[in-house]
Parts: C-alpha cells; sequence; structure tokens
C-alpha cells in the first residue's frame, strides 16, 4: 500500500500531516465517452502549482474543446488570485480557486488533475490522485527521486488511470516526424545521442531562515517533505538547486533532451552511468552542479551523452538547448523549433525548421504543450494512445536521477538493463528514494 489509509483525506486537507485516501482500482478504466455515453462529453481538470508553468497548464486547458479548469490550486494566495483573475477571460469562467488540491480529489465531477507542483509533490500528488480516481498530467520530473518514479508505474498499472508526463516535445509533429525517420533508417543505425542545455542563470545566495510571508501556506508547500524551516531563497524557483526539494538541472531541463535521445536511440534502461561536473560559477546554497556530463551506455554499443550548462551559455549547434542523433549514415539535429538531417559530409538531406521559440521561457507557453495536453484529454475521452505514457516517461527521468547519483557518489554505476536498479553499490542504492514527513508514503 502507498499510502495511509487510516487517515481520511479531508482530515488531512485541514492538518496536512497524513496521507490521504486509501483506494485501490484493480480494473482497467474505460475511456470517459463509455462512462457518461457520450463522445462529446466534458472533461473536468484541477491544476496545481500555478507560479509559472501551472499558469500555462491551466490556459491551455482552458483553451481546448471538451475541457473545462473546475479548480486552480496553489498554496500561495497571491499567485492564486492572480491565476483566478487570468481565468475570468477563458471559457472556464466557474472555476474555483482552492489552497488545497486534495479538495479537487474530493469532488466526483472531477475526472484528471494536472500537476505542475515543485518536484518534491509530483509523484505523491500524482499517487494520491490515481487513488482518488483521477486521470494525471504530471510534469517532469514524474519523481523527485527513483523510488517514485516506480511506484508511480505501478498506481497507474493498478488503477487503470491515464497518466502522461510532461515531455511535450513528444507530441509535436516535426519530433514525431523526424523519429519516425530516424527509426526507418534515415541515418542507418543509430548508436549515440547528445543532448545540452545552457543558460545563464545567476547565483541563489546564502539564504537565511526568516518569518513565512503571510501569503504562503508553507505547510503544504512542504506537504511530504521532512519539515525545516523556511528561508529567504527558496521560494518560488530557487528550490529546484536544493536536493531536499528540487533534482537539479539533470531532471529540470536535461528530462527533455534526454528523453529524446532515448526516444530516437530506441533504448530503455542503462548499463551503467558515469557523470563530471561541479559548481564552478557561485559560492552559494546551490547543492547540484552547475556544468555536468554524464555518460549513459546501454546494450548494443548505443550510449546518450547529457551536458549540462546552467551558468555559461556557451551554444551547441548554435543552439540553447538540442539533440544530436548520430548514426552509420548520417545525423540528425533536433530541438523544439525542428530538425536538420545531414549526411555523413554534415551535408543537409532534408530540413523542418518551425517558427522559433524562446527556449529559455521556463513557462514554455508553445504549441507543442498545446497539442500534448489535447493528447492527454483524448486519452481520457477517447482512449487514444498516449504519446509519453508515464511508464516511458519514468524511464526517462529515472536517467537523470542515476546521473545525479553518480554525481554524488564520484562513481561509475553498474546497472541492471533489465530493471534499471543500481547494482552492487549500497550507497548508491540509498539514494534511490527519500525520507517523508511523518505519516507520509508506508511502504516506500
Amino acid at each position: 500500500m502507498i499510502f495511509n489509509s487510516q487517515v481520511n483525506r479531508r482530515r488531512f486537507i485541514k492538518t496536512a500531516a497524513a496521507s490521504g485516501v486509501g483506494l485501490m482500482l484493480s480494473e482497467r478504466v474505460a475511456p470517459l465517452y463509455s462512462q457518461r455515453g457520450s463522445p462529446s462529453d466534458t472533461v473536468r481538470v484541477a491544476v496545481m502549482g500555478l507560479n509559472g508553468r501551472g499558469a500555462v497548464h491551466a490556459k491551455t486547458y482552458a483553451g481546448l474543446t471538451n475541457v473545462e479548469v473546475a479548480y486552480v490550486c496553489d498554496v500561495d494566495k497571491t499567485v492564486l488570485a492572480k491565476c483566478l483573475n487570468d481565468m475570468s477571460s477563458t471559457n472556464s469562467k466557474s472555476v474555483k480557486a482552492i489552497a488545497d488540491f486534495r479538495r479537487a480529489l474530493d469532488d466526483k465531477n472531477v475526472d484528471a488533475i494536472s500537476i505542475a507542483a515543485p518536484d518534491h509533490w509530483h509523484a505523491p500528488a500524482a499517487l494520491l490522485a490515481m487513488q482518488a480516481g483521477k486521470h494525471v498530467y504530471v510534469e517532469k520530473p514524474c519523481g523527485h527521486n527513483v523510488r517514485e518514479g516506480e511506484m508511480l508505474v505501478s498506481m497507474q498499472e493498478k488503477t487503470g488511470k491515464v497518466v502522461q508526463m510532461g515531455t511535450q516535445q513528444r507530441s509535436h509533429d516535426r519530433s514525431r516526424d523526424v523519429i519516425d525517420a530516424i527509426h526507418g533508417g534515415a541515418i542507418g543505425n543509430v548508436y549515440q545521442a547528445r543532448a545540452w542545455y545552457a543558460n545563464t542563470r545567476v547565483g541563489i545566495g546564502r539564504g537565511k531562515a526568516v518569518a513565512v510571508p503571510a501569503n504562503l501556506d508553507y505547510e503544504l508547500w512542504q506537504g511530504p517533505a521532512p519539515r525545516v524551516p523556511y528561508r529567504d531563497n527558496l521560494i518560488h524557483y530557487n528550490w529546484h538547486w536544493f536536493k531536499h526539494w528540487g533534482t537539479g538541472e539533470i531532471c529540470n531541463n536535461g528530462t527533455h533532451e534526454i528523453d529524446i535521445g532515448r526516444w530516437a536511440l530506441g533504448v530503455n534502461y542503462p548499463t551503467s552511468v558515469t557523470s563530471t561536473g561541479g559548481r564552478f560559477h557561485f559560492a552559494d546554497d546551490w547543492e547540484f552542479p552547475d556544468t555536468q556530463e554524464a555518460l549513459f551506455e546501454f546494450d548494443g554499443g548505443k550510449s546518450i551523452v547529457w551536458q549540462g550548462q546552467s551558468c555559461n551559455g556557451a551554444l551547441t549547434q548554435g543552439r540553447q538547448r538540442g539533440t544530436i542523433i548520430l548514426g552509420t549514415t548520417g545525423s540528425v539535429v533536433m530541438d523544439r523549433n525542428g530538425y536538420s538531417i545531414y549526411d555523413l559530409k554534415n551535408r543537409v538531406v532534408k530540413e523542418s525548421i518551425g517558427a522559433k521559440t524562446d527556449s529559455m521561457n521556463t513557462s514554455a507557453d508553445d504549441v507543442a504543450t498545446t497539442v500534448h495536453m489535447q493528447n492527454f484529454i483524448d486519452a481520457v475521452r477517447t482512449g487514444a494512445k498516449l504519446h509519453a505514457p508515464i511508464a516511458e516517461g519514468a524511464k526517462s527521468v529515472l536517467l537523470c536521477h542515476l546521473g545525479n547519483i553518480a554525481q554524488q557518489t564520484g562513481r561509475k554505476l553498474k546497472v541492471d538493463a533489465n530493471t534499471g536498479r543500481v547494482l552492487d553499490d549500497a550507497d548508491a542504492v540509498k539514494m534511490c528514494k527519500r525520507e517523508y514527513a511523518p505519516g507520509w508514503m508506508a511502504g516506500a
């Protein structure tokens, strides 16, 4: 059992001190139209976490046909009020604003939850939602650690709910077209993918404990994470760089690009993982490398290389982010704007490039997001095939977590290629899960 079923979810809303419901559905859940009798039925969605990406979730769903945003949820009163005001001009004018997303889980008319909260909330919220009978769209990374990804896949299999991870490039037409071409032999036998991200982030300083702002429910923000004092350099974005809540750049942006590499190569679990790098740019509270190169090796001689540059914007292939796929007869360079296929002499064989987007925009309000969320809604309504089902998403996130663990241990990790489990390294195995606040996630 994932959560402590002895604690009622309504009681937890009041106390924020225990887990939630214990509902465990064993049967497959039919598409929405077969449950309600009409394929035109509306999917009612609750959006959790509204600062930045979550606001895009809410506005995007409100613009889709057969979708109603029933709830917007955030622990910051200021953020919540702003989103509610922005929603007044959309088709979801009856949306309710709540601080605690579990109130939406209690509403039997809510069909799905869309999660854009901080990383430490992604898996716990998704697990609670599935237990409550809701479908789930969860942003990357799907979990704060390796174990949470396993838990999500297991829960999805038990409940049969639709669970899509927010790697939206999986739904972009150009990306799907070029991956199909790669799988069809356009560049011969593929053997390596190189993924990168280059930004010029500034330092986060040395934080100090201060009073919690009046507009913030910090107790609820912490949720499943063990309690620590509030600090002035944490919320709303810098939590990414603290291990207690965040997962570093490799999980933050690397998930997208590494996922493309894994998709292109057609690989699942690696046989080994190594990482090198460090925190070079600032002496501050940042706990992950700002510069990292991780190598993932797979059976068959295939590999993925991740190059993360959080604080140095030096470009690769003239791009701030993207993926290069190498094959025996050519290569592909692709990013969110499109792709170029080259022969071995670096001549363009085929190219499809769309309008340039801001690849550093943390909100990522783009066409790929719209079509990815539409794919999720179609899967809920009609049983359409998901483009990024959690079983696939969790594999890509696993690679990112293993990159972090290899970096922290300073050792080459040996991995079971059939299960993704770390072998012969007790310290690394311990890093595959975390401690939770009392009452959370029994048996994790």
